[in-house]
């Protein structure tokens, strides 16, 4: 996102002032384009450009974006309501700026970027920088509104922290292992233009971009779309450009919303309960009860031991280095403990839903768990 500048959208008003969008638009897209300029065509061929764009896009921004700036413009206001604002502001910028983009496209880009070379600013012909002011505006657009999102929804990320970077990276362009950037795409767009991007997606013109590093194919390949198709270029670069930044948003509201709601679950079982360290052991067990352990599992597990440090200061080094969780040890433990247990039963149940179902397993768990906490 840009420096969230208050107009229209921001004052959540339902008809946006579009010369006051486009204004916007304009003056992000003149900074991109100095950006741009400081590219090499190795920069672009290599991906490189991608990396360098993730520094430029995020380094001052995160140092001004943060839960309290939020506060300031949306004071009272729930996170989804801003969350959807945010996301229907970036997509309308995308559209704007790929109309404004377009006009300069042309079907030869596509070949130009495979015969890139060239350490010099001065090698990067003129429609491929035109080609890549679009790209890097797209991409730090999707990139902030998915750090946005984080933000508001109260999950913590350190874009300096190489792993909260790629997560950030991740979520923001919707980066799955093993799925070919050309699924993501035809889902983004309207089905009415779908099978001609499938058809395009079959083209050689892609082959230019097989050499590059895995994000920057995949956004490489998705703009490539909008410049190789003859005659619907601008309406194509508009649709995708908006589609993508929907996509994108929905996804990180998706991702972030359901982190948010983990770690609120961590904060409250930590809050409620009696037995801090037990309930770290009885909420493995019941993690530990099927074979594989989800995602939501493994990420409440993690906020958890989190929460219960920071609030009750008990760290067990002993559960953190366990293997294999004996059930027998946590009985014994719930036998050792006197008083009400109630609380250990309530947790159990929770951290068994907090991925969907509770299975069979699980519930011959948390049976057992009820009849020795009641004999305690």
């Amino acid at each position: 996102m840009t420096d969230a500048p208050t107009h229209a959208a921001d004052t959540g008003t339902d008809e946006a002032d579009e010369a006051a969008d486009r204004k916007v638009v304009e003056q992000e897209q003149a900074e991109i384009k100095g950006f741009v300029k400081g590219l090499s065509a190795d920069d672009i061929k290599s991906g490189n450009w991608f990396t360098k764009l993730a520094a430029h896009a995020m380094n001052s921004y995160t140092e001004k974006v943060d839960w309290q700036y939020f506060q300031d413009r949306y004071a009272g206001v729930p996170a989804d309501a801003i969350v959807d604002q945010r996301i229907k502001m970036a997509a309308r910028y995308a559209a704007l700026e790929g109309g404004l983009s377009a006009g300069a496209y042309t079907a030869t880009v596509a070949a130009t970027i495979g015969s890139l070379g060239g350490a010099s600013p001065a090698t990067v012909p003129a429609a491929v920088a035109t080609m890549m002011v679009d790209v890097a505006f797209v991409t730090q657009l999707q990139l902030r509104l998915a750090y946005d999102i984080s933000v508001l929804y109260r999950v913590p990320l350190d874009v300096h922290d190489p792993e909260d970077l790629w997560k950030l990276i991740r979520v923001a362009f919707t980066v799955k292992s093993g799925e070919a950037a050309n699924k993501t795409v035809v889902k983004a767009v309207p089905a009415l233009v779908r099978p001609l991007v499938k058809r395009f997606y079959s083209n050689s013109v892609l082959t230019a971009g097989k050499a590059l590093p895995v994000v920057g194919k995949h956004l490489l390949q998705r703009n490539v779309i909008k410049i190789g198709i003859p005659l619907v270029g601008v309406p194509l670069a508009v649709l995708l450009n908006r589609y993508t930044t929907l996509l994108a948003g929905r996804h990180a509201q998706a991702v972030f919303r359901n982190e948010a709601r983990v770690i609120e679950l961590a904060e409250n079982l930590s809050k409620r309960s009696r037995h801090p360290q037990l309930m770290l052991w009885v909420a493995w067990l019941v993690i530990r009860a099927n074979r594989k352990i989800a995602d939501d599992e493994a990420l409440l597990m993690r906020h958890l031991v989190r929460v219960v440090r920071e609030r009750h200061e008990v760290v067990d080094e002993q559960l953190a280095h366990l293997v294999d969780i004996d059930p027998a040890e946590v009985w014994e433990r719930i036998e050792a403990e006197p008083g009400d247990l109630s609380d250990l039963v309530d947790a159990a149940d929770r951290v068994a839903a907090v991925d969907g179902d509770v299975n069979a397993r699980e519930k011959a768990v948390i049976s057992e768990l009820r009849d020795r906490c009641r004999r305690a």
